[in-house]
């Protein structure tokens, strides 16, 4: 605003000062007298203002030039001129036009295309760390390995590439399965940039893959400080790497290490079984069955689980299976509706041989949640109250394939895990596993359900009836004659009584 206010002042003072010279030029009597050598000129007012003007012209020739000779100058001996510029704008549009043809075809899966596209735009740019990029990318998608690992090694010697060099390589050993290298070179990325999401992801993958808990902590609390992780996930999957690194503390040195990684992992996650089954075995170990049994009954109100109701039993390894029932009542207290805690109540009271317990406690699940642990429950059940055999086989061929109810299931790949591990055997994924049930819970047989009969006998109500003689059979068959010519003539049929039905359920109608 400032300059451009001087800008109009000059300019006016200028139009003023030659207004008024040329106001001082017309009002002399004379004029401008120009003496050169024996030559002299006398110019009146009007002469004088055409001659200055044309003085003026000339010396701006003059000085246009000089400019050019000057120019022609500089650009023989290679400094930069118009003509240098406009050549270098006509190469720079060329190279951006093939760049972008290339990123066109990179995007189309033409990785030759965008190969010579690459290489043009190079030949026209002079911008390796645009140009190699593309080169490199186009190369993977061409199959060209060799190319692009070259490629990727250019990108390391430029610092503004050199984060995209090292991340290229190491998605390279990756795919070759070479983990150790890649490890070390997901570090170096990580220390350029550690708020790369993908970066720290590849990191905490590996470091978990090999056993490095101490390193995938720092790799977790690094993403929990950059944003890229919510703090609830944070805690859970601290205390899955807690509990691995107390997992991997067998020796006995590392005893109280191992007491304390368990426990930590524990008040990190308290709803994470294994974390907690472990936490209360040291419990146990150090003679503190409060502190275990406290855990447990914790763990066990977030969520029911066996391994939570086995490392209750540890806490009195030798008591009778009457107390045992009684000291039980502190969890199955907690959720006593739940399936785990029902099925727990039955198979404690199997042990104490009260079966009209047991089946009190299971209740209908055989019916609304059949599994082939419940199944399993209620043909102990039967067993033990005296059920003749068929009853009891009928339950257990039921079990064959009925569904196996909650297990450890990857939330990534659905695999089952026998057991929970960190890591999924299946697919890799990290904290994936969860006690649910699977997607598909049946078990297939090769003959299917076909079987059950084979294995617990035709039902009765299925059998065909015994035939006792030939002269029942044509008794019957003459009554009926009788009868019907009784009807013909318009007397009452005599319809024969059915045999009655006792209310009792046959053997084996539980099974069916």
């Amino acid at each position: 605003m400032l300059w451009s206010l001087m800008k109009i002042v000059l300019f006016v003072a200028i139009v003023a000062g030659l207004a008024f010279g040329a106001g001082l030029l017309l009002e002399s009597e004379g004029g401008v007298r120009i003496s050169f050598a024996s030559t002299e000129f006398t110019l009146g007012p009007l002469e004088s203002v055409i001659a200055a003007l044309l003085l003026l012209f000339l010396m701006w020739v003059l000085l246009k030039l000089v400019g050019l000779v000057i120019a022609i100058l500089r650009f023989m001996s290679g400094d930069e001129t118009a003509l240098s510029r406009w050549w270098g704008r006509n190469q720079e549009r060329r190279g951006f036009d093939a760049l972008s043809e290339g990123m066109m075809a990179l995007a189309s899966g033409e990785g030759r295309l965008a190969m010579n596209k690459a290489s043009r735009a190079e030949r026209y740019l002079k911008r390796p760390e645009l140009t190699n990029l593309l080169t490199a990318q186009a190369a993977e998608v061409a199959g060209d390995r060799r190319k692009a690992e070259e490629t990727y090694k250019k990108l390391l010697t430029d610092d503004r590439t050199r984060f995209v060099g090292i991340r290229g390589i190491m998605k390279q050993k990756l795919a070759d399965g070479d983990t150790d290298t890649a490890l070390k070179l997901a570090e170096k990325a990580f220390a350029l940039k550690p708020k790369h999401e993908e970066t720290q992801d590849v990191l905490l993958k590996l470091q978990a893959d090999n056993h490095d808990w101490k390193g995938a902590r720092k790799t977790l609390g690094a993403k929990l400080r950059h944003g890229a992780l919510p703090r609830d996930v944070h805690r859970r999957r601290d205390a899955v790497l807690a509990l691995s690194e107390a997992r991997d503390l067998v020796d006995e040195t590392a005893t109280i290490e191992r007491r304390e990684a368990a426990i930590e992992a524990n008040k990190l996650s308290p709803d994470l079984v294994p974390a907690a089954v472990m936490a209360a075995d040291q419990y146990i170990k150090d003679g503190k069955p409060r502190y275990a049994a406290r855990i447990l009954k914790k763990a066990w109100a977030a969520m029911p689980h066996p391994d939570l109701a086995a490392a209750f039993a540890r806490i009195e390894p030798g008591e009778t299976p009457a107390a045992r029932v009684k000291r039980f009542r502190e969890i199955t207290r907690i959720k006593p509706d739940h399936p785990e805690t029902r099925m727990l109540l039955a198979e404690l009271n199997i042990a104490a041989e009260d079966y009209t317990t047991a089946r009190a406690a299971l209740g209908d699940l055989t019916e609304t949640d059949p599994t082939a642990r419940t199944l399993t429950i209620m043909a102990a059940i039967e067993r033990g109250s005296g059920a003749e055999d068929p009853v009891v086989k009928g339950y257990l061929a039921r079990a064959l394939t009925a569904p196996r109810g909650p297990q450890w299931v990857c939330g990534n790949c659905h695999a089952v895990n026998s057991d929970w591990e960190p890591v999924c055997d299946n697919c890799g994924a990290f904290d994936s596993l969860s006690w649910t049930r699977p997607v598909r819970e049946r078990t297939a047989m090769p003959a299917g359900e076909e079987m059950l009969p084979l294995i617990i006998g035709m039902p009765q109500s299925e059998q065909e009836p015994e035939v006792e003689d030939a002269e029942t059979v044509e008794g019957e068959v003459d009554d009926g004659k009788e009868g019907s010519e009784a009807t013909e003539a318009g007397a009452p049929a005599n319809t024969p009584e059915k045999p009655s039905v006792e209310d009792d359920e046959k053997p084996g109608s539980a099974a069916r």
